[in-house]
């Protein structure tokens, strides 16, 4: 159900990142208290406007978390980082063994009983015979595996170069989200920084450019401060890699706490069986900026129009309510934010509602 319009033809090919931003309209529906119970269009309005306030206070205004979005990891799933952690290790066994066997809360039942069997009795031709039809990534890992037995590299390899890249790339996001909250959580700022932070300098799109990265120190501190303050330059979270440059002081300190929780204290970030997936590391803005934020109810849809999740109605624990209010988002990002982290902010609700 996409449409694309020709705006024009340009002798400049087009790459990811060149455009300024990412323009949203989204619906969120349902709209309840953390009970369960259903809120009416004005209650949801006025806890939006509680919630901008709050971000306002905490980190200055038109601005948020700039956590990475969980479709990095897998929402139901969250297999990404483990595969990605085991090839780091170059252990690609238990890579391909987890990429198969772990299990999804919202797998179909097929795929539960696919997933149990690999944990159960490995990879034969029972398995490929029982694999859904849906799951054709595993299934090519598995027909590798049939042929040739015990080749977990090339099974690793029949994956798309850019899933392969992503298991690492998700693995340096578990680290930078766990760093955001470790700040958080200690009330540390993340829009100012604090002396031994890296700020860098932002483009005239919010972009990061971290051509000239600068550690703060108490001589410089209320000048980046104040840039910061600007929109000029952002305070920056690690994505870790083999060669980045680190946080000094405490914002370094907790840099190291959040690798050792990881249990990544010890990597190079070298994958010697594919180079490729080696990673030198770079930094993040721990805060994005939103613009041309709207929101407003808007009537219910047609039940006819809603996925099996909706019409089976809330399940125990989730917190959205089918007589809550619908209400219509729009907003504007720059590129490589995610609106889902954006909305997260007001949702407060588990990944897998999205």
């Amino acid at each position: 159900d996409v449409d694309i319009e020709i705006l024009g033809r340009t002798h400049q090919k087009l790459g990811f990142g060149n455009h300024m931003g990412n323009r949203f309209t989204i619906v969120v529906r349902g709209c309840a208290d953390g009970n369960g119970n259903p809120l009416n269009g004005q209650e949801a309005i006025d806890r939006i406007q509680d919630i901008i306030e709050d971000l306002s206070k905490r980190l200055g205004t038109e601005r948020f978390p700039n956590l990475i979005g969980p479709q990095r990891f897998g929402a139901g799933r969250p297999v990404t980082a483990e595969v990605g952690r085991h090839v780091l290790n170059n252990d690609f066994e238990s890579a391909v063994l987890t990429y198969l066997g772990m299990p999804g809360k919202d797998d179909r039942d097929e795929a539960i009983e696919f997933r149990k069997y690999i944990r159960d009795h490995g990879c034969n031709q029972t398995a490929l015979e029982m694999i859904p039809k849906w799951l054709g990534f595993e299934r090519d890992i598995l027909s590798h595996l049939i042929d040739n037995p015990e080749d977990w590299l090339g099974a690793f390899r029949t994956l798309p170069n850019n899933l392969q890249l992503m298991t690492i790339h998700a693995l340096q996001s578990v680290v930078f989200n766990r760093l955001i909250q470790k700040r958080l959580n200690s009330g540390m700022t993340l829009s100012i920084p604090i002396e031994g932070d890296v700020v860098s300098h932002l483009d005239d799109k919010g972009k990061l450019d971290l051509s000239r990265p600068v550690i703060a120190d108490s001589r410089t501190l209320s000048r980046l401060s104040r840039n910061c303050n600007l929109k000029r330059l952002a305070v920056t979270g690690l994505l870790p890699g083999g060669d980045v440059i680190r946080a000094e002081g405490k914002a370094g300190e907790l840099e190291d706490e959040v690798i050792k929780s990881c249990q990544l204290e010890n990597s190079d970030w070298q994958v010697e069986s594919i180079k490729r997936l080696s990673t030198k590391g770079t930094r993040r803005a721990m805060v994005a900026t939103f613009t041309d934020l709207t929101f407003e109810e808007v009537p219910p849809a047609g039940e006819e129009t809603m996925d099996d999740k909706w019409k089976m109605g809330p399940k125990q624990g989730d917190t959205w309510h089918p007589e809550g209010a619908c209400i219509r988002f729009r907003f504007t990002l720059p590129s490589g934010t995610y609106a889902t982290t954006l909305l997260r902010e007001f949702m407060h609700s588990p990944v897998d509602h999205y």
